[in-house]
């Protein structure tokens, strides 16, 4: 099987984890994620099966990734994953910035993970209806 021949004028950086141009998935996550109360956090498969791409958490983790350079801004810090570790931790410069602004919304973490994160879990699926 012969490779694919490249699309003129299109680079790497403007393709989507889906391999699609467009931002509308990672759109649809910055609003969910702006959705997020201050001192609460959510987890980005929460976000994946709010969007109704239960198995996409990855692809929530590579928008909030990108969500930096997002205007309005994307609270991605109250992001994380299914039990409350800071996994997206790495992605901040430098990678304790996470946990600093987490601390200022009112959550607590303690050895990279959300203090009583049940309490603090925000489930778009149910808060968004």
């Amino acid at each position: 099987m012969a490779a694919k021949k490249p699309i003129p004028g299109l680079k790497l950086k403007d393709l989507k984890p889906s391999g699609k141009k467009d931002q509308n998935f990672f759109e649809q996550v910055y609003e969910v994620a702006r959705q997020i109360p201050r001192g609460r956090v959510t987890s980005y498969g929460a976000i994946a099966a709010c969007l109704g791409a239960r198995s996409s958490g990855r692809m929530v983790g590579w928008a909030m990734n990108a969500a930096d350079k997002v205007n309005p801004r994307v609270p991605a810090h109250r992001v994380v994953n299914r039990v409350g570790l800071l996994s997206g931790k790495i992605h901040f410069k430098p990678p304790v910035r996470m946990e600093q602004l987490l601390k200022k919304v009112w959550v607590q973490v303690k050895d990279d993970t959300v203090v009583n994160f049940p309490q603090k879990f925000w489930d778009p699926a149910k808060e968004l209806i």
